[in-house]
């Protein structure tokens, strides 16, 4: 009887103290993934037990240069900008370290993060020497094909869909709805393009062609990186159907010059 009480009584206080927890909404644990040395990042060796490696780093989910939630938002992590940046920082700092796999297995992100990942891909291998492999996963598409064109070479696996070339600007529209419910937008600007795609309002088309020329200039860098990164095995008679956004199959990928072959993880860790 004694032992079962404060068993019971931990129980309770475990569940109010979750209670609170999930009502305090300004709670916030940032919980690092190492407690020695940095605190974020650690070494785990995956196969093999020679001198020399081969650092492997995944690239996954939404591209974005902030803090990744988890728990509900109770839990804050490294963006995958950040994550990238120190884990480079240290392989550039390793001369065991020979080369890099870059896993990506993602959708895409936002177009500042994906870009300056590429960037910051591509300044290490400049300085460093190192070759990069991009090692393409289920999807790698949009922000995650970007990436891969800081690599020296880009491999998908079977069944990867990539491609995805191009940029969006998401929006929606409610001035039709509005117009039904009798309300009107009554916003207060300080210059005529400040609420430029309100969603209160239909698009002027002065704004719309401010909209286009943003999304064309994005665009343009993309297909820059892709023409600078692929070079002549890009089938450039093919380039307006290749970046008109859809995507591929690793197939059609290889076929069109978008990546140089096809292989499993393990045979891409043979490679390297």
């Amino acid at each position: 009887m004694s032992a079962y009480r404060p068993r019971r009584r931990l129980l309770a206080f475990t569940l109010a103290l979750a209670v609170v927890l999930a009502l305090a909404g300004c709670i916030t644990v940032n919980a690092p993934l190492s407690s020695a040395g940095d605190p974020g990042l650690h070494e785990t060796t995956i196969s093999g037990g020679g001198a020399d490696k081969i650092l492997w780093l995944p690239v996954t989910g939404f591209i974005s240069s902030h803090p990744q939630s988890s728990a509900f938002g109770l839990v804050h992590n490294d963006s995958v900008l950040t994550q990238i940046e120190r884990s480079l920082d240290k392989a550039a700092d390793d001369d065991a370290i020979k080369a890099v796999i870059l896993r990506i297995d993602s959708p895409g992100g936002t177009v500042a993060a994906s870009d300056e990942i590429y960037h910051r891909i591509t300044a290490f291998h400049q300085a460093t020497g190192k070759p990069v492999i991009a090692s393409l996963g289920g999807v790698a598409a949009s922000g995650g094909y970007y990436i891969a064109m800081a690599a020296d070479e880009v491999i998908a696996q079977p069944t990867t869909i990539t491609g995805s070339i191009g940029v969006i600007i998401v929006n929606v529209n409610a001035a039709g709805l509005l117009d039904k419910l009798g309300l009107r937008d009554a916003s207060v600007t300080s210059g005529v393009h400040k609420d430029l795609l309100s969603p209160l309002r239909p698009p002027r088309p002065d704004e719309q062609a401010i909209v286009d020329d943003v999304v064309d200039a994005l665009f343009q860098r993309f297909v820059g990186v892709v023409r600078t990164s692929r070079g002549a095995r890009l089938d450039r008679d093919q380039l307006a159907t290749i970046t008109d956004g859809r995507i591929f199959s690793a197939t059609a990928a290889q076929r069109l010059g978008l990546v140089d072959a096809i292989a499993h993880r393990d045979e891409v860790v043979t490679r390297a």
